[in-house]
């Protein structure tokens, strides 16, 4: 398992953990990251990244996307 923010962009990954305070778990899962889903990093640029889920693109910062564990 590693964060999103160490994965190649166009690879899809699957999404093992979302980790964080309460709060912040529940945002991201709103967003559609849940475990289990499969997440596909767009772009990285100015701290931010961008990334397709649940057909969804979505832009969220650096500190969001290292909650976000993936595994093949």
């Amino acid at each position: 398992m590693m964060p999103l923010t160490m994965v190649n962009a166009g690879e899809p990954n699957v999404i093992r953990k979302v980790g964080g305070k309460e709060e912040t778990r529940r945002f991201l899962e709103n967003l559609g990251f849940v475990a289990g889903g499969v997440v596909t990093v767009v772009s990285e640029m100015n701290g931010s990244m961008i990334v397709n889920v649940k057909d969804s693109r979505v832009a969220i910062g650096k500190d969001m996307a290292n909650k976000i564990m993936v595994g093949c």
